[in-house]
This record gives structure tokens, C-alpha cells and sequence, in this order.
């Protein structure tokens, strides 16, 4: 998987590149072309627009001659350190760097605007992949074909292929994670451009409307090049219930709101699973509907900060409730596969949910030990602390950070010499020389988060151990809001 190139200041999506499409020319054998395009700048770094590609990349995979439409699939993200768009993964980023605006902006200061702009790119791109209605085109790239190379995006020249979820073939799951971060995003722009957060906000309806109509989970459909990189293992009730709860708040209408109601409990509301993340929304919907109880006094919510104090029980030592695995340096640990991206979620949760119920004068019982705003704030900080070099390794594991950080990072451009070093192309089987070097990244990806140490603090630091050492926009996205709480009330926990 892989992380590409954009970084702005101290508010970074993970030093993630914006990788782009142009006008794809698709027939139902989906294929597609990517011309070079120019780059561009925000705040002086470089946005990737596009990729010099062969001729290759612009032919059909098969000979079927049918009628052909343009779809515009500029813009995007890469999700980690290869050069496909998975949409899937993309959508939660983007609510969740929505989420850390919409919580945490107001600390945000002079970064406030490059957050903006990292949201504004991404919902660019979903605005197009759900411009057709009951359609949404949710990745670009076969993942197979491109895992089989080590190519900058300005030489790749795999197929870029485009996959699509509709009636037929319907993906409940990605359409609502997409409909969640339309609808977050408008309220990114409510004040700042009333009628693109507009425009935001009537697509979300439409999406979520599709996703609840044509149920299906998208990974039935398209398992060969969903899985098993992006699998929706969880199925799709947590984002039907995670996307009814961000259109509640972004709409206001109570539609969504009689939806929670009446389908909550059969969509997942109460079960005991306790990971967030790209792919289950549960914890992240219990938390967001709780606000509303706490925050907005919506009394047939109730039942959600009962759910969410379940969530912050099992993170708790030494509680009866405590189901929470951590290193014996205190990293949260849940999965050997890229960790911290469940660090960095699990980290704004706990921010969120202390600043809602400092608001309400709330706390949380588990059993017999109370835990207060103050514990969740101080547990979250004790995480971030531990990212940024606090840590038996004493490494920060977002690069560019600190004295000593990740120097390998598992990413094809940032591993590979840049266009300006080595002009000339480097074919797809060639770059596996940068991937098993032992030499550092050429073009460090300065803010972005990697996987992370393993279950005992150890971190090999090696480009080939993409588990522990690659970087992910869904890492990023979440600890935005983390980093510009605990940046602005550091001392005041």
C-alpha cells in the first residue's frame, strides 16, 4: 500500500501524496488513461497532479468494443506507499480530518486553512467519484499489478484500472463511509464557503440514500482488487450507522435521527467491538451520537453514552471492564499490522469524547473506578507522547520529527530519488533495488506517521516490514485533531 507526496506545515494528512487521474475513458471493462498534468503548490510544497505514464497505461484491458464515457477522476489520495486511490480508505480519511476540524479547528490557529485545503482536495475527488447517480467509482489502480512494481507515480505505468459500485453491484459500505465525509466536510465549509458545503451536503443525501437502498458490502463484488487490502471485514451496517449519524448532524433533519432510532440496535449500535478504523465505524458512531445526548440534551440518544463509556472502559487498566492490550513501553496495541493507526484514532476519540463531557460536567464509571475528562485527556497525551519519541526506542515515529526517526519508510516515492535528481525513468521492476536498500529515503516524508513498533517496543526500521514501517493518510487524518488539542492546552490537562 502507500503514501504519497503533499505536507503543509505542521497540519499533515501523513505526508500524503495527491496522486490524480485525468479524464478516464471507461467502458464496462473498466480501464482507464492518466496523462501528465502540471503540479501545482500549497504553501509552497509540491502537489503531484498527475503522471508521466507510457502508452501502456492508456490501453483497454480487453478488446470489447462498446460505447465509452468520459469520467473525470482528477484529484485524490494515495492511501499509503503505492500508487493506487482506494476510495474506501480515502472516504474515512476524510471524515476523520473533517472531524479534527469541526472539533478542534479553533486551536488549529495559522494551520486552519491547510487543513482545509487537505479536506477541500479529497471531497474535489469524491464530489466526481459520485457524480453519476447510484454509481460511485471507488478505486483507481489494480493494486495486484501495481504491487508488482516499485515505481515513482511520475513512471508508473501499471494499468489504472477503474472499479465502480452501482445498483447491481451495490457497496454499502464504502457509499457510506463516502456519504460520512461528504457530510463532514460540509460542515468544514458551513462558514467559509456556504455554497460548496452546500453542494457537499445534497451529495452526502444522495449517496447515503444509494448506500441504505442497494445493500450489498462492496468487497462481494469486487473481492479480487478490494481484498485483501481493503476488505470490508467488519460488513456494512457500522458505516450505515456511522453515515446516518454525520448526516443527522450535518443536515439537522430528523429523518436521520428517526433512522438511528428505529435501526440503530440492528446496524450494531451495542455490540462489544472496541477497534476503530478505516474499517469498522461503531466506536466512532457511539461517540459521535453521545455528543448529541451530552452536548445537544438529545434525550433518545441516551443509550449512545452508555455505549461510549463501554468503549472507554475497555481501555482502562485495571477496571473489570479492561479488555486492552498494551506494550510494556504503554503503546495500545491492537493489531501487528500497522498499529498506530488505531493509536492515532483511538487517541482523538478519547479527546473528543473528554471535551463533550467536560461540556455536560459528565465522567465515566467503570464498575468502581470513576474516570474523569482529565484521564481520557491525560491517557491520549501519554499515546501522542509515545508517537513523537517518548518510548523504549526513543524514536519519533513521524518522520522529520525529533532527532531520530523512521529513515526507511516503506513508500515508492519517497524511497526512489526524485525527478529532479534522476530524470530519467525508472522502470517498474528496477526500483526493487531502493525497496531492499539499507540506505535512507532520499525524499523524506516529513509529518508522516508509520506503522509502528510491535507488541514489545521493538522497530527494525527496515523499507521491506511494511506492517511496522509504512505510512497511511488514515494514520494522519486522526491525530490532526489529537496533536492541535493537547499543542494548544499543553499543561492544562
Amino acid at each position: 500500500m502507500g503514501l504519497s507526496s503533499q505536507s503543509s506545515s505542521a497540519v499533515v494528512v501523513g505526508s500524503v501524496s495527491l496522486a490524480s487521474v485525468d479524464c478516464h475513458w471507461l467502458s464496462r471493462p473498466s480501464w482507464a488513461c492518466e496523462p501528465q498534468l502540471p503540479r501545482r503548490t500549497l504553501q509552497g510544497h509540491t502537489l503531484l497532479r498527475g503522471a508521466e505514464v507510457g502508452e501502456a497505461a492508456c490501453e483497454p484491458e480487453n478488446d470489447m468494443e462498446e460505447e465509452l464515457w468520459p469520467v473525470d477522476l482528477v484529484g485524490g489520495y494515495y492511501d499509503a506507499g503505492d500508487n493506487v486511490k482506494f476510495g474506501f480508505p480515502m472516504a474515512f480519511t476524510t471524515t476523520m480530518l473533517s472531524w479534527s476540524v469541526i472539533e478542534f479547528g479553533g486551536m488549529m490557529k495559522g494551520e486552519l486553512e491547510n487543513a482545509r485545503a487537505a479536506v477541500r482536495w479529497a471531497t474535489d475527488y469524491l464530489l466526481k467519484a459520485t457524480a453519476h447517480p447510484n454509481t460511485i467509482y471507488v478505486q483507481v489502480g489494480d493494486p495486484n499489478k501495481d504491487h508488482a512494481c516499485w515505481e515513482r507515480p511520475e513512471d508508473m505505468d501499471t494499468p489504472r484500472s477503474v472499479y465502480k459500485v452501482d445498483s447491481s453491484n451495490p457497496g454499502s459500505d464504502v457509499a457510506a463511509e463516502t456519504a460520512a465525509a461528504l457530510a463532514a466536510a460540509s460542515l468544514v465549509f458551513r462558514k467559509s464557503d456556504p455554497a460548496y458545503s452546500k453542494l457537499l451536503r445534497n451529495r452526502a443525501i444522495s449517496v447515503f440514500e444509494f448506500a441504505d437502498k442497494y445493500r450489498g458490502s462492496y468487497s462481494n463484488g469486487l473481492k479480487n482488487v478490494v481484498c485483501p487490502f481493503y476488505c470490508s471485514y467488519s460488513g456494512y451496517q457500522d458505516e450505515l450507522l456511522w453515515g446516518a449519524a454525520w448526516l443527522h448532524k450535518a443536515t439537522k433533519n430528523p429523518t436521520y435521527l428517526n433512522y438511528i432510532e428505529a435501526n440503530g440496535q440492528t446496524l450494531g449500535a451495542d455490540e462489544s467491538d472496541n477497534t476503530f478504523g478505516w474499517d469498522n465505524k461503531h466506536v466512532g458512531a457511539r461517540i459521535l451520537l453521545s455528543k448529541a445526548f451530552l452536548v445537544q440534551n438529545l434525550k433518545s440518544l441516551h443509550d449512545y453514552k452508555g455505549h461510549a463509556d463501554n468503549f472507554i472502559c475497555s481501555l482502562i487498566p485495571g477496571t473489570p471492564f479492561s479488555q486492552t492490550q498494551y506494550t510494556p513501553g504503554g503503546l495500545l496495541f491492537k493489531m501487528g499490522d500497522s498499529n498506530m493507526q488505531y493509536v492515532t484514532s483511538t487517541s482523538f476519540l478519547l479527546v473528543a469524547y473528554a471535551k463533550f463531557l467536560t461540556y455536560s460536567s459528565k465522567v465515566v464509571s467503570c464498575g468502581g473506578t470513576t474516570v474523569t475528562p482529565r484521564k481520557l485527556r491525560s491517557i491520549a497525551k501519554r499515546q501522542v507522547d509515545y508517537i513523537l519519541g517518548d518510548n523504549p526506542q526513543k524514536m519519533s515515529y513521524m518522520v522529520g520529527y525529533g532527532a531520530r526517526y523512521p529513515q526507511q519508510v516503506h513508500h515508492r516515492g519517497s524511497s526512489l530519488p526524485s525527478v529532479a535528481a534522476h530524470p530519467a525513468k525508472i522502470p517498474c521492476s528496477a526500483g526493487f533495488t531502493a525497496l531492499y536498500s539499507s540506505a535512507p529515503n532520499p525524499n523524506p516524508l516529513s509529518g508522516a506517521v508509520v506503522g509502528g513498533p510491535d507488541a514489545m517496543d521493538r522497530f527494525p526500521d527496515q523499507r521491506s516490514d511494511y506492517e511496522r514501517s509504512e505510512p497511511a493518510t488514515y494514520i494522519n487524518a486522526p491525530l490532526v485533531g489529537a496533536l492541535a488539542y493537547l499543542a494548544h492546552s499543553s499543561g492544562q490537562l
